[in-house]
């Protein structure tokens, strides 16, 4: 089971440190007090913090697609919800390599059946 995340998720690229910056596209759905991301999230966001940088290598600082985690059977507003076996790719070096995932869902009460 997956649980859903949240807008107080702790989502990271692969390096570890690098957080991903959320913002939930939907503010109407909560769960323990936090709205509920949807499609289109965790997309464009913003990663602070990513320690891979040196000469000729780039650090993560952008969220460029999902490869997985949109649920197939619940929305919001239209929208699948994102659950937390959520991955996508970031901007970071080797390109089109390095992923971010889910550490924590920011939530532990709301699970969806895979």
């Amino acid at each position: 089971m997956w649980f859903w995340v949240t807008r107080d998720a702790d989502i990271r690229c692969e390096h570890k440190l690098g957080r991903v910056d959320l913002k939930a596209p939907e503010d109407f759905v909560f769960v323990s007090g936090q709205p509920v991301l949807t499609d289109g999230d965790p997309i464009g966001r913003s990663i602070g913090g990513c320690p891979n940088l040196s000469v000729g290598i780039k650090p993560c600082t952008v969220t460029v697609n999902v490869q997985r985690g949109h649920s197939g059977y619940v929305t919001i507003a239209g929208k699948p919800i994102v659950r937390a076996d959520l991955a996508g790719l970031t901007d970071g070096t080797p390109q089109g390599q390095v992923q971010y995932r889910v550490q924590h869902p920011g939530q532990t009460l709301v699970t969806e059946a895979p």
